[in-house]
């Protein structure tokens, strides 16, 4: 594990990566805006550390000794809605998918400047509501539908038998928005406003509501997301906010 910074009132971030001296920059120019850095070179240590701690956000590489980043991704996201950002030397349009598929918010491709990342941090804690000087208020409403609820505050998604997943930010402000007008079409220009929005990857929005879809598959032909092509998405179920 790479040093990091001790002042327990910044935003928390994890970097996984074996890089060294890149994961020191990162440190160093994140305290400068607040922002706590830990490094960990293997994505076991991370997964060690993440049993003890919950950090607002995890920068992952992909390319790690012990384990694919993208493998990384998926077990975190089993566990846990902390935002993902993927930092990686890999700029092919396929891996910025794969890494929107396996629930990861955003994707930065080295090499790059440091206050990129910051930006980025900054930008995406605040979609998820992970500020900490602007904090997200916990609501006491859930959706329920279909037999699923789903719980904002948390990002988790809980089936009809218990089974609890967790979404990723975009995938979480993308279902909630559905949930807030079902039976209604929402246009893909006013879901990418509501965290769908990935300036990278023009499929993002497309992306991230398939993934949504798989998670609320249920062995069933109902399609609870229909597609109204040449217009946007629709929730098609009754919701019960309570």
């Amino acid at each position: 594990m790479t040093h990091s910074t001790e002042q327990s009132s910044c935003i928390r971030a994890f970097i996984v990566d074996d890089e060294r001296d890149l994961c020191d920059l990162l440190i160093e120019t994140m305290i400068q805006f607040n922002i706590t850095g830990t490094g960990f070179p293997t994505a076991n240590a991370a997964l060690a550390a993440l049993d003890l701690e919950n950090p607002d956000i995890c920068l992952i590489d992909l390319g790690l000794p012990d384990m694919e980043g993208l493998d990384l991704i998926n077990k975190i996201r089993k566990r846990s809605s902390v935002p993902i950002i993927v930092l990686s030397a890999r700029s092919h349009a396929s891996d910025r998918v794969m890494g929107l598929e396996l629930g990861a918010d955003d994707y930065v491709v080295k090499p790059f400047d440091p206050r990129e990342v910051v930006a980025r941090i900054r930008s995406l804690l605040r979609r998820s509501g992970h500020v900490k000087s602007t904090p997200r208020q916990p609501s006491a409403s859930k959706a329920h539908f279909s037999g699923w609820v789903f719980n904002p505050g948390s990002h988790s998604l809980k089936s009809a038998d218990g089974e609890e997943t967790f979404l990723s930010t975009g995938e979480a402000n993308l279902l909630e928005a559905l949930l807030r007008a079902p039976k209604r079409v929402l246009t893909r220009d006013y879901l990418l406003e509501h965290g769908g929005r990935d300036e990278s990857l023009d499929r993002s929005i497309d992306v991230r509501i398939s993934r949504i879809r798989k998670k609320l598959a249920d062995g069933t032909n109902a399609q609870v997301i229909r597609t109204i092509y040449g217009s946007g998405y629709m929730l098609t179920t009754n919701v019960e906010w309570r």
